[in-house]
């Protein structure tokens, strides 16, 4: 339950003003269908998150406990590090007149690949040796954190502090990163 819950929020948290967030506000704003871009969303980050989550695994049982808790740790710090950075939406990204269910599949999978959230679900995965907690963790926080803006992101897109967001999710990075070097150090 630890696995799929840290991997819930760490997800979420980072989520937030994310470019695979805008890319779904410029989507829901373009098509007006929320449904099947959230279904769009929905296979392209169990896709995404999946191979994310083996990849990890496959880290996982090549390090010692000591080790992969450590280099998890030091990535969480760098992922703190870069959610610090404030995401622009590349237009190389969107997809062209597919209906809204292919032009999210596609653009939400290519987007999602190197982004941070993937990266995390990677170490998430190799720290609690849990695919389908950690997959399961990070595919719920994606969608908690895109379906609001998907059904109403235009409403509230100026009026979040997104900078405040930035700080609390690398904070989030940040004392995950602690609490899987102390397990390092710890053992």
């Amino acid at each position: 339950m630890e696995a799929f819950l840290v991997s819930l929020v760490t997800v979420a948290t980072a989520e937030i003003g994310d470019r695979t967030q805008l890319l779904s506000l410029v989507l829901a704003a373009y098509y007006r269908k929320p449904w099947p871009i959230l279904a769009g969303i929905l296979i392209a980050t169990l896709a995404n998150h999946s191979a994310a989550g083996l990849i990890g695994l496959w880290f996982g049982y090549l390090l010692t406990p000591q080790v992969l808790a450590l280099t998890v740790g030091v990535g969480l710090f760098a992922m703190a590090l870069w959610t610090l950075k404030a995401d622009k939406l590349d237009q190389e990204t969107l997809a062209s007149r597919r209906g809204a269910f292919l032009a999210t599949l596609c653009a939400f999978f290519i987007a999602e690949i190197g982004d941070k959230t993937q990266i995390a679900t990677v170490a998430l995965s190799a720290g609690y040796r849990d695919l389908t907690a950690v997959v399961a963790g990070s595919t719920v926080g994606m969608l908690a954190a895109n379906l609001p803006v998907v059904f109403c992101g235009h409403a509230f897109a100026a009026r979040l502090p997104m900078k405040a967001i930035r700080l609390g999710a690398a904070a989030l990075f940040l004392v995950t990163g602690v609490v899987f070097i102390m397990r390092a150090t710890l053992h």
